[in-house]
């Protein structure tokens, strides 16, 4: 973009300037006899002003330049989508995170089944494995993955609604069944241990007809490279990292504690993701990443100024909409992208600036008769291919 509105300055300036090699000496000499005024001489310095002129390095080594860097970042597993998210990562400056999938695993494991009085804890698995069996989600499959180990049968005659942020409702046998997270029983008015809202590890509750019967405690496993996400990229001086997540907030606020995160906001639904990277944007001076995996993020991953997608686990929706993908769902990788657009764009400039010195210094040489037609080549077809080898520099990246 920047060489295609430079062109249209450049072009009409350099081929003025051309003609003004021939034209000046001439009109000069008809002012001043005593200067010889020679046709062929002037107008081979012309056409050498012309030669060294041609644009090639720069039409040529950028885009190759920009094409490099994405052949770098996709051996590291990082798919940029185009050389734009390329330049747009160097700018960032604000880093948010998904957490589920994101900086954790998204493989859950049930920790403990705590039934309410007169519910025994097999009665409450089965009701809440049948329920969750509907579901995709990676808790409902671990809850379901759990009640199989056991040997337990799964209702299968089950009338669902789906309430996305919230849980699931369920009837069976003409009885409402409520499974799902903490807001959903306060959105039905459904009272439970306030204790539970203090626990540190994910939690699903479950009721019917009003009554609370208990809640199952599941894990999740922090990614091996989660920390070190977020000390490279403080070190690459990005210190506004936050984390968002539909959990509790006691969960997030211990996570972001154990990564060093500063910022953490849970209990969001997916809305609520999205007004709060329009809060972060409504600051012209952020400019801000969201990486995510899920449907959910789908919307945060629009809405930022570079979406990067989880590519491994994530979710169809979340990878279309992301400006880069990493193939690997390693969060470290975040970092990496971003070190790689800052190497392409460097690199990008040095051939900038090593085309047009080059062809500055050749072009005032020419003018005044001391560079030939082989100075110029070199100066067009020579400085191309140098800036070539320069961007092939990043296919080298580590």
């Amino acid at each position: 973009m920047f060489i295609r509105r430079f062109a249209r300055v450049y072009t009409p300036i350099v081929t003025g300037l051309a003609i003004l090699v021939v034209m000046l000496p001439y009109l000069y000499a008809m002012i001043q006899p005593e200067f010889i005024f020679i046709f062929d001489d002037w107008f081979y310095r012309a056409l050498v002003f012309l030669v060294i002129s041609c644009p090639c390095a720069l039409v040529v080594s950028i885009p190759l330049g920009y094409f490099g860097g994405i052949g770098a970042a996709s051996h590291k597993g990082i798919l940029f989508k185009g050389g734009n998210y390329l330049d747009a990562i160097t700018r960032i400056n604000t880093v948010v995170f998904d957490k589920t999938g994101t900086l954790t695993q998204g493989v859950f494991s049930v920790r403990t089944i705590s039934a309410a009085e007169g519910v025994s804890q097999k009665e409450l698995l089965q009701l809440i494995a049948s329920i969750e069996s509907f579901s995709n989600h990676p808790i409902a499959r671990a809850i379901v993955k759990y009640a199989e180990e056991q040997s337990i049968p799964l209702y299968l005659s089950l009338k669902i609604t789906e309430i996305a942020g919230y849980g699931i409702k369920a009837i069976t046998e003409g009885k409402e069944v409520y499974v799902g997270n903490t807001r959903l029983l306060s959105k039905y008015g459904i009272s439970f241990p306030c204790e539970t809202g203090n626990l540190t590890e994910t939690i699903v509750l479950c009721a019917m007809e009003n009554k609370y019967l208990g809640h199952i405690s599941l894990a999740d496993t922090l990614k091996p490279d989660a920390i070190q996400a977020i000390r490279e990229l403080k070190d690459l001086n990005i210190d506004n990292i936050q984390l968002l997540s539909g959990d509790k907030q006691t969960i997030v606020s211990n996570l972001a504690d154990n990564i060093g995160v500063a910022q953490a906001f849970g209990d969001l639904l997916p809305e609520g993701k999205v007004a709060h990277l329009e809060q972060l944007k409504a600051n012209a001076e952020n400019r801000v990443a969201f990486v995510g995996d899920g449907i959910n993020d789908t919307p945060a991953l629009a809405l930022c100024d570079v979406g990067i997608a989880m590519g491994g686990l994530g979710s169809d929706a979340a990878i279309e909409t992301a400006d880069v993908v990493i193939q690997t769902d390693q969060p470290s990788k975040v970092a990496e992208a971003i070190k790689i657009g800052k190497q392409t764009h460097r690199i990008v400039w040095q051939n900038i600036s090593m085309a047009f010195g080059v062809k500055l210094l050749v072009l005032l040489l020419g003018a005044g008769g001391m560079a030939t037609m082989w100075e110029a080549i070199f100066a067009d077809a020579g400085v191309a291919l140098l800036a070539i080898f320069n961007a092939m520099r990043i296919q080298k990246y580590k």
